[in-house]
């Protein structure tokens, strides 16, 4: 794109010496320095894609601003992105901005929703995406300003400040930047975008509304059962130990170690689903209220649950995960040390926020 396309947005005339400290003012930050977004620094951004800087990607809630390349361009330069990251900049942004993903419900809950982005294909390694150790925490440029992009989007295009709009009871620290690339080289499986359809050599970003990841710990496993066992009663805990059905979907992060236990025995990704989707369940008396702790969130609508003709009796069986296809699995992370991470989401179903996938497009 060539350097002399003009910009729409407002621009700030300013004399401080310090345009950190005004865009601070302003409340356009997540609370730590941005990158302070000079037309230049907005026109290299576009120049690495043939895209129309007033192309509108979509709305992004909860007020539902117009999310145009223009706009976005301006956000990845604060989060202090380089410019090869804008095309996956893009396709994360248009993801965000998908009715079904539903960011206006991520942002108005108490829970501390936020989202996941999942990197997967050849770009990966195009622009230094960490994917091995240490894939969900610190000192990777890639992970941490595209990820922090799309945190900016919801603040400056969403309006959802905290203490405002946003209203998370708790929050967490996922909530500045959350992204990861699968370890494909490391995972005897194919990778997600392969599961949906796409091909090997495509790219593509994918966005799950989620709390916090839990990390888990299994060191003596040696079997595909016992470590998915071991995994399973872990995440039996997510939400609250009672809740039976959880009422989200859940991204489990299987670390390479883990992977390769399971792919020794000859297990897919299919059958460690199917496996935690029929082992990891309650009988309705440990369920009730009263029985060790309180009824959880959901109790109250387990009856429901079932035909009506056919009421729960205490020997019920109720599975942790709602469906079959609850369940999204990765992998990711260093191939020393057997952890596995599972991350929780919001809710599942029209009035939830559900996964979505963009492929993301070359210069």
């Amino acid at each position: 794109m060539s350097q002399s396309v003009s910009l729409r947005s407002q621009r700030i005339q300013t004399h401080e010496e310090d345009s950190v400290e005004l865009m601070y003012a302003r409340g356009v930050t997540d609370g730590l320095p941005i990158v302070p977004p000079t037309e230049d620094r907005v026109k290299r951004m576009l120049a690495t894609v043939n895209r129309d800087p007033q192309e509108l990607l979509g709305t992004v809630g909860p007020n539902y601003g117009r999310a145009t390349i223009e706009k976005v361009a301006i956000n990845a330069v604060m989060a202090g992105c380089h410019p090869s990251y804008f095309p996956v900049v893009i396709a994360a942004a248009s993801a965000l901005s998908d009715e079904k993903f539903n960011t206006h419900a991520l942002n108005v809950t108490t829970f501390s929703a936020t989202p996941l982005a999942i990197i997967n294909g050849p770009i990966r390694q195009a622009i230094g995406v960490n994917c091995g150790h240490n894939a969900l925490g610190h000192g990777f440029r890639a992970n941490a300003t595209i990820g922090r992009t799309l945190r900016l989007l919801i603040i400056n295009i969403g309006g959802a400040k905290p203490q405002e709009i946003t209203k998370a009871t708790m929050g967490h620290p996922a909530q500045y930047t959350f992204c990861v690339g699968e370890n494909e080289e490391e995972s005897p499986w194919e990778p997600l975008h392969v599961e949906k359809g796409f091909r090997p050599d495509q790219s593509t970003v994918t966005l799950f509304g989620g709390h916090s990841p839990f990390q888990i710990s299994d060191h003596a496993s040696r079997s595909a059962e016992q470590l998915a066992l071991s995994i399973g009663w872990t995440m039996a805990s997510l939400w609250n130990h009672k809740n039976f059905p959880l009422f989200s979907d859940t991204t489990l992060i299987v670390g390479p170690e883990h992977a390769k236990t399971f792919a020794q025995d000859g297990w897919s990704k299919n059958d460690l689903r199917q496996f935690l989707f029929e082992k990891i369940r309650k009988p309705f008396r440990e369920l009730r209220p009263g029985v060790n702790g309180g009824e959880g969130a959901g109790v109250s609508m387990l009856p429901t649950r079932n035909t009506p003709s056919t009421p729960p009796t205490d020997d019920t069986m109720y599975a942790k995960f709602p469906a079959l296809d609850s369940i999204m699995i990765i992998v990711a992370g260093g191939t020393a040390g057997r952890f596995s991470a599972a991350v929780p989401g919001l809710a599942r179903g029209d009035a939830g926020s559900r996964i979505t996938t963009r492929e993301i497009q070359s210069a």
